[in-house]
């Protein structure tokens, strides 16, 4: 758990604001590279390597007291790490064992040496002792980074991966460099040795001393050579200074030095003064071939191994513009611009003249004259520094105009928004600040010369806005600015190296005497300046003469009992140690800059047929998103993704009435990928993108697997959901249809409640005689003539009338009634009458009298075909005799129960 935890991104920022995780997502990707403890120990090394830049020849650690406490701290802490790698892991023979791979045994090794040295801390050091070679050993621990950092330890395995074609190259370099220093040896060899004495030009005469004149310059002076001081020095024959071809290596050393285009000159112009013209030939042919065919070939090879090790050499086609594509979109960025300002027409004219061309190629112009007035001094004793200057302020009083100008047509917060805006309005109040402090100068010469200062330091700055004012400039600074993060973390590789080599320089080399170009500005003798003759190197010049410098041997020297007590330097070290930095800094690391500056260009300057996405495409999204951002923040909510897909047209267009389905999935993904969240600018452009290709075509295999199952999990979600509203929608109807069925139910109800109530009143109103007493009586008489099988009982035999509760419906055959056809003509004159029973002529059959309680007041009508269904009877009358029927016409009649037709 202690060696494993780290940082984990994705649950701590589950619940931050979208725009906090967007302002801190570098931060939170750096902090999640490595383990906390890796984190612990990167700054231990870190500080540890900071305590070694101070180590000199004069300030060592052993009797410094702060570098040993910095030295304790570092194997501690380097000790309690080890401890804790081998409890978890083990040392040998285990899966994760620490001793498993380069870069554990590594880390052994450095421990290892750092342990040694601390423990020993030798006070005496002798020159090629190996206490010195200890010392050389703990160099390697800037070395330590690159085993902590995985993209470091990236670096290293790509250019380890093409060890092999390195090596080949290399090898037929050495084998060129043989073949010509076989040849030199042949013909040069012992010949160019001359004697200091320009006047002797044999061997055997080169003896004894001679007066050499002094000069203090290297100027031909004319005089005679008597007028100067001079000395007398011992005649001796000897080789030139740098180079010769009396052996094997000579000859080679030589030839490696003219293969890096370093003093190649001199030696075809010693070559000819003492050999011949026509001797120049050999070099002239050895510069040709080994330096535009041998170095050219190498500068490939690393560049070919780099695109293979990355991928891009097998690419196809597709492949490569899918490539291209991914980084043009990684260029792009929202445009900040807020929309025009329609509701005042004075801020919309500023609005059309600071958005015009023709305002932007002015503005550079200007920049471009205002740089112009630097081509001369400002000095204050000089006539035209002071209308250069005033001219200098009136460009910055027009920059504030074009400021202001542009504050009012974007407003505050708009223009505030752009970084290039802010960068100018800060450039702008300096210039104003100048305007003031140079009106004020006037006549005052200290504060003029300051003033002026302070001017063309503006006028620098003013200068990088140029870039922002052309599309074309501003792509090429991405372009640029891409490049350098991308070899960021070879240029850090670079740096430990240069730094490795330094510590080892002040050891080897920090007390050599100075010579022809090892001197004050050129030295060892601290690490800083080191590092700065290492970057002197980098850039190839002179470093064969300081390589040479640092080979000064005795007599020319003094050597001493510690090396930091001796003068001389080294000629096996000097050879290993400039050969192996320029070959491995010059020839590797930087044509692997070289590669990615190519690739990033190449990217720029595509041809925008061959192009998956033009740059058009590009900026129309950029003007949708501009327009749909509206606090130009580069964020907007999930839900205004569907507005923006509406709005796009060309290659990103989404035609809704044709892949309708395809919209759904686009949303869908965005919601997906950020959890509902704001999404981002370069979220829905890489989303278009991957929508817009063929990516079985354009996608490499793993990457074609992985969006592969994103978007088959996106369709099946699509799909659930599609049918998850599908049946809501049905289930909503059904529940409406239900609602509106209880509620006729309901409203039928209260309309046969106010029926039954209405004709009760109607009855009590009118007094009329109980039908059922009446009924009584002649079902009575009709039982007693045998009618009905059983006695009916009377109304007092049936007890207490009991309330009404039940519905009457009542149907008359319309063949047997013989009051049909009045009842046809019957108009209903009774207003306090609110509802009648439901009456009905049958077709045929007989008369049938209906009674039935209704229980269930929810119940349902539908329809006038199920009424007859849904009347409910609790008791069904019997057959109705004649006199019954009678007293029922009579009862209608006299009562007029029903006067409209329409009623019945």
């Amino acid at each position: 758990m202690i060696i494993e935890a780290r940082y984990e991104r994705s649950q701590i920022q589950r619940d931050q604001n979208s725009a906090v995780k967007d302002k801190y997502k570098q931060f939170y990707k750096i902090l999640g590279l490595v383990s906390y403890l890796d984190w612990i120990m990167i700054f231990m090394t870190i500080q540890s390597c900071i305590g070694m830049m101070f180590e000199t020849p004069n300030r060592r650690l052993v009797d410094t007291l702060p570098l040993q406490i910095v030295e304790y701290i570092f194997v501690i802490s380097m000790s309690i790490e080890m401890i804790l790698k081998v409890c978890a892991y083990g040392l040998f023979f285990t899966p994760n064992a620490v001793v498993k791979d380069f870069r554990g045994i590594l880390d052994l090794f450095i421990f290892s040496v750092s342990v040694i040295f601390l423990y020993f801390s030798p006070k005496e050091v002798e020159p090629n002792s190996p206490a010195q070679m200890l010392m050389l050993l703990r160099c390697l621990r800037p070395l330590r980074i690159f085993t902590l950092v995985p993209h470091m330890r990236k670096v290293i395995y790509e250019l380890c991966r093409g060890f092999k074609e390195i090596l080949l190259v290399s090898i037929l370099l050495v084998v060129l460099m043989f073949v010509f220093a076989n040849y030199g040896i042949q013909m040069y060899g012992g010949r160019l040795a001359r004697c200091n004495d320009a006047k002797i030009m044999n061997k055997k005469d080169c003896v004894g001393m001679y007066k050499r004149s002094l000069f203090v310059t290297k100027l031909k002076i004319k005089g005679e050579n008597s007028k100067h001081p001079s000395i007398w020095v011992p005649r001796v024959w000897s080789n030139p200074y740098n180079f010769n071809f009396d052996s094997i290596g000579d000859s080679m050393l030589a030839l490696f030095e003219v293969l890096s285009l370093e003093g190649w000159l001199e030696v075809r112009d010693v070559i000819i003064d003492r050999m011949g013209p026509r001797h120049a030939i050999f070099v002239h042919v050895f510069v040709f071939i080994g330096t535009l065919i041998g170095l050219t070939l190498f500068v490939g090879v690393v560049i070919t191994n780099y695109s293979e090790n990355k991928g891009t050499a097998l690419l196809t086609v597709d492949q490569r513009r899918w490539l291209d594509l991914k980084g043009r979109i990684k260029l792009a960025q929202p445009l900040h611009i807020p929309p025009r300002p329609e509701s005042s027409k004075f801020r919309c004219f500023i609005f059309d003249i600071t958005q015009h061309k023709n305002f932007k190629r002015f503005s550079a112009f200007l920049v471009m004259l205002n740089c112009g007035l630097l081509s001369v001094p400002w000095k204050v004793d000089v006539l035209y520094t002071k209308p250069l200057a005033t001219l200098a302020a009136i460009f910055t009083f027009l920059f504030l105009i074009e400021a202001a100008m542009k504050s009012i047509a974007l407003g505050p917060n708009g223009y505030w928004q752009s970084r290039r805006n802010r960068f100018d309005l800060f450039v702008t109040l300096l210039g104003l600040i100048w305007i003031i402090m140079h009106f004020v100068s006037f006549g005052k010469k200290e504060l003029e010369q300051s003033s002026n200062s302070f001017g063309f330091v503006v006028i620098i700055l003013r200068f990088f806005t140029i870039a922002g004012k052309h599309a074309t400039l501003k792509m090429l600074m991405l372009t640029i600015i891409v490049s350098f993060f991308k070899s960021f973390f070879i240029i850090v590789g670079m740096f430990l190296l240069m730094l490795v080599y330094a510590f080892s320089g002040v050891i080897l080399f920090g007390c050599v005497k100075s010579g022809h170009d090892l001197g004050r500005h050129a030295n060892f003798r601290s690490s800083p300046n080191a590092i700065v003759l290492l970057l002197r190197i980098v850039t190839g010049e002179e470093w064969n003469k300081i390589m040479h410098d640092c080979m000064v041997a005795p007599p020319s020297c003094t050597k001493g009992k510690n090396y930091w007590e001796s003068d001389c330097g080294n000629f096996t070290a000097a050879v290993l140690y400039f050969c192996s930095f320029y070959v491995i800094i010059t020839y590797i690391v930087l044509n692997l800059l070289v590669a990615i500056i190519m690739e990033n260009f190449a990217l720029f300057y595509s041809n925008e047929e061959d192009a998956l996405l033009s740059y058009s495409d590009i900026r129309h999204f950029q003007i949708v998103w501009n327009i749909v951002d509206t606090n130009r923040k580069g964020l907007i909510p999930c839900r205004r993704v569907k507005f923006l897909l509406r709005l796009l047209r060309g290659r990103l267009e989404v035609d809704l009435e044709k892949d309708r389905l395809l919209f759904k999935h686009m949303c869908y993904e965005i919601e997906r990928l950020n959890n509902g969240n704001d999404v981002t600018f370069h979220d829905v452009l890489n989303m278009l993108s991957y929508r817009s290709v063929d990516i079985r075509k354009s996608l490499k295999l793993e990457e074609l697997i992985a969006r592969e199952e994103l978007e088959y999990q996106i369709e099946e979600e699509v799909a659930k959901l599609t049918i998850r509203n599908w049946l809501d929608n049905c289930l909503r109807r059904i529940r409406e249809r239900g609602k509106s069925s209880k509620y006729l139910s309901k409203q039928n109800d209260i309309a046969i409640f106010k029926e039954q109530m209405g004709a009760r009143q109607l009855l009590n109103n009118q007094r009329l005689p109980s039908p059922l007493a009446n009924a009584s009586q002649n079902l009575t008489n009709a039982s007693q003539t045998g009618i009905f099988s059983t006695p009916i009982k009377t109304t007092e035999q049936m007890g207490p009338k009991k309330p009404l509760r039940s519905t009457t419906s009542i149907v008359i055959d319309k063949a047997e009634s013989p009051i049909a056809p009045e009842i046809e003509s019957i108009k209903h004159s009774n207003n306090d009458l609110a509802s009648v029973s439901l009456v009905k002529l049958a077709p045929s059959g007989t008369t049938k009298l209906k009674k039935k309680n209704t229980l269930d007041r929810q119940s349902q009508v539908i329809s006038e075909e199920k009424l007859r269904k849904r009347n409910m009877y609790l008791l069904e009358s019997q057959t109705m005799t004649n006199d019954v029927k009678n007293w029922w016409k009579n009862t209608l009649d006299s009562n007029n129960l029903f006067s409209n037709k329409s009623e019945i």
